[in-house]
């Protein structure tokens, strides 16, 4: 045979491996987890899933709470959407209304054999006979304080709505708040706004029958104490979201605050000492049973493709792996708990220097969130309408337009239960 053929048939014989060598799945998560160090930590775990599985290239996107709701289901529409998407149980009814979800039942039964997920997670998931996230991490709605700040006013922690309000009367001196509470039209106001609500008896916001009971003498009466409350805390409130919040309390602008944490801003920007940094569960209105606001945020699958659904599935398992997942969860230590019985027991979660240093209000709040509610998820049913709910922000909107625009609370939350009802429709 001549040289020249030889080389010809031998090209033309490597032709077909060229053209058929197998490309990385790409998969691309979205999270609303924005700050830098946040963003930092979950870049690391991607390094390390991607080095091990040379298959698989996970990207990560974050994005805003703010535009989340609207830019994901426009993202999917135009098929420019995520493969996983962090985000909340009020999230996924809009996602699954929209057709982007998909059960990942025996995906989430697997991962519970292995690592005992905390029923009330998967719960707020489950409905349609499905399972349409995978719970990540909880969140829960605690009350902050400084000791000291306490006992030299001479006040205890309050522990019912009547000491609560005498508590920020009498720590409202010298130029400080006793208590910092956000009144803006977004998401940090529903949060604290329901947990005074669950605290006092106006945890369902439907019947049993979806209709809703939004507007009731419990809520009322929660939305007159919250505007009293109120008068306590800084004047720009009305514009706060979280982060001004922990700033505020930080700075010892505010003696008082209703946070999920502030351990990072209080380490780093403010005195840091842990023996000092006090938590307490919500106070209730007649001081007896405390509830308030916990959550899981859970990761959504959205790939229809089965190869970048299967390499999403590696890359959750290996998340929730003991020994990767506490470095997961304190990418923001003290605000992110674990939602699986060997992530609470593991070391990679313990050893975090600020987990040890703060191990004992880590503790309380672990303990907070047991009785934890979730509005529209905690009468053994999910009402899709509750999406549209959350995504407006009207429980926040009807503290607006009682503390900006004036409305008597009762004539507000009916007002409210109406938005509710319009928008559900």
């Amino acid at each position: 045979m001549k040289p020249i053929l030889k080389l010809a048939l031998a090209a033309t014989m490597m032709t077909p491996f060229v053209a058929h060598a197998q490309s990385p799945v790409e998969v691309t998560v979205w999270h609303m987890e924005q700050p830098p160090h946040r963003v930092a930590r979950v870049q690391e775990l991607i390094d390390a899933f991607n080095a091990a599985n040379p298959g698989i290239v996970v990207k990560q996107e974050p994005q805003n709470w703010g535009e989340i709701y609207a830019k994901a289901p426009a993202a999917i529409a135009a098929g420019q959407g995520p493969d996983m998407l962090f985000a909340i149980p009020d999230f996924a009814p809009i996602l699954k209304g929209i057709g982007a979800l998909t059960s990942v039942k025996d995906f989430v039964t697997e991962l519970d054999a292995k690592h005992d997920f905390v029923d009330s997670a998967v719960e707020a998931y489950s409905y349609d006979d499905g399972v349409w996230a995978v719970p990540l991490y909880n969140m829960t709605m605690n009350l902050w304080y400084r000791k000291s700040v306490l006992e030299k006013a001479g006040v205890a922690v309050p522990t019912s709505w009547e000491q609560w309000s005498a508590a920020a009367k009498t720590l409202s001196a010298d130029g400080v708040s006793g208590m910092g509470l956000p009144a803006n039209k977004q998401l940090y106001t529903d949060q604290t706004v329901y947990s005074v609500m669950t605290n006092g008896g106006a945890t369902e916001i439907y019947n049993a029958d979806g209709t809703l009971r939004f507007d009731n003498p419990e809520t009322v009466a929660s939305y007159e104490f919250y505007k009293d409350l109120l008068q306590y805390s800084p004047a720009d409130s009305t514009s706060w979201t979280w982060g001004e919040a922990e700033a505020c309390f930080s700075s010892r602008a505010c003696a008082m605050v209703m946070q999920f944490s502030v351990m990072s801003t209080y380490d780093t920007q403010a005195e840091g000492d842990a023996a000092d940094l006090g938590v307490a569960a919500i106070p209730s209105k007649d001081g007896k049973e405390h509830n308030t606001i916990a959550y899981a945020n859970a990761v959504m699958m959205l790939s229809k493709d089965a190869a970048k659904m299967d390499a999403s599935k590696k890359f959750v398992s290996f998340l929730l792996e003991p020994q990767n997942y506490g470095r997961f969860l304190n990418m923001e230590p003290g605000l992110f708990m674990p939602v699986t019985a060997d992530g609470a027991k593991a070391e990679s979660f313990w050893a975090d220097p600020m987990v040890q240093k703060y191990k004992s209000q880590i503790e309380t709040v672990v303990e907070n969130g047991k009785t934890g509610r979730l509005f529209g998820f905690t009468s053994g049913r999910t009402f899709p309408s509750i999406a549209a709910i959350s995504g407006q922000n009207i429980i926040a909107e009807t503290l607006q337009s009682i503390v900006v625009s004036g409305k008597p609370p009762a004539e507000a939350v009916a007002a409210g239960q109406a938005r509710m009802q319009d928008v559900s429709k």
